[in-house]
């Protein structure tokens, strides 16, 4: 018997409760791995809260880690016993063990060790698409990145700096604009004591930019809008200022023809193929120093209630990582 945080009732970060929980044994096509430390993510938020549905109830709560195989089942020819592996999309990453399938893992370059491998598989991944594939960013691009002192936003933004792109960024302490300001951002506005708008405009020279990548929702909405040149793309990724109220589409037309897209990390990597490619291009771009993970704070797993409340009240900085 192992421990994990099992979530019995959607609610706030009291709901999170830290008590013994059995993972089982590998069926065919799955691994057993022993934990080392899991991502937090706004994601484990809407699940919790229940604006994302879990499957089942209870659950465990958590969809990106890293750890050691410790036992693999039937089939399984790409991993074995005391290989270092780390995963994203796999519900349960808050446990001291989990069983997941071997499709959803990659083998973990020594290069990179377990806390730095929790904290990039979800927001690493993600930045990885948004940039390369969402909207194949280069130096003619002209982008703004909601939340760049953020856990994806100090990824991409130093992502976006290495393919060439001018990049400006939003931040909500002056703290926050100056981390973000020292990972990759060319311009930082402070969305509380500057319109974001005005303040596009004014840098860009009234060109506004190619794309936002958006992940707070309510709050920067329409004015993402509004950043954007005529036939932009605006990347709606997250809502962590809450959900985005029913979009007439005929507000893409009055601003602009703008193109408009709900992504999501697992509908880019939806085969082994694109995960492995994902990963490798995440890998690569860590291991030539281009990428550098900031880990702005850690909790022992079993204090995932309070790492939750400080990351809804927009205290934390860079990436999560619950200890195991």
């Amino acid at each position: 018997m192992s421990k994990a945080i099992v979530v019995h009732e959607v609610g706030g970060p009291e709901v999170l409760k830290w008590e013994d929980h059995d993972p089982g044994r590998p069926g065919p096509g799955q691994i057993l791995v022993d934990q080392k430390a899991a991502g937090l993510n706004f994601i484990d938020v809407y699940f919790r809260t229940g604006v994302y549905k879990s499957p089942t109830m209870p659950f465990v709560l958590g969809k990106e880690g890293a750890g050691v195989v410790s036992e693999v089942g039937e089939g399984v020819d790409r991993f074995q016993v005391g290989d270092r592996v780390a995963y994203n999309g796999v519900t349960g990453s808050y446990a001291e063990r989990l069983v997941t399938e071997a499709d959803k893992a990659v083998k973990l370059p020594d290069s990179i060790d377990f806390k730095t491998a929790a904290a990039i598989m979800l927001k690493g991944m993600t930045a990885e698409y948004l940039l390369r594939r969402t909207f194949k960013v280069g130096p003619d691009t002209v982008l703004l990145f909601h939340a760049a002192a953020g856990g994806v936003g100090l990824i991409a933004g130093q992502w976006a700096k290495h393919l060439g792109a001018t990049v400006i960024g939003t931040a909500g302490t002056p703290e926050k604009c100056k981390l973000a300001r020292e990972n990759g951002c060319d311009h930082v506005i402070n969305y509380r004591e500057e319109d974001f708008v005005e303040r596009v405009s004014y840098i860009t020279d009234g060109r506004k930019c190619d794309v936002v990548y958006d992940s707070v929702g309510k709050d920067t909405f329409p004015g993402s809008l509004d950043c954007l040149k005529n036939r932009g793309l605006w990347v709606a990724f997250g809502q962590s200022s809450g959900k985005l109220p029913d979009i007439d589409l005929g507000i893409l037309n009055q601003k602009g023809s703008l193109y408009a897209t709900r992504p999501s990390l697992f509908g880019y990597n939806t085969n082994r193929e694109e995960l492995d490619a994902s990963a490798k291009a995440l890998f690569d771009v860590i291991e030539s120093g281009a990428v550098k993970i900031t880990i702005g704070q850690t909790y022992p797993v079993s204090e995932a209630a309070q790492a939750h409340r400080d990351l809804e009240a927009r205290k934390t900085t860079g990436a999560t990582v619950l200890t195991i």
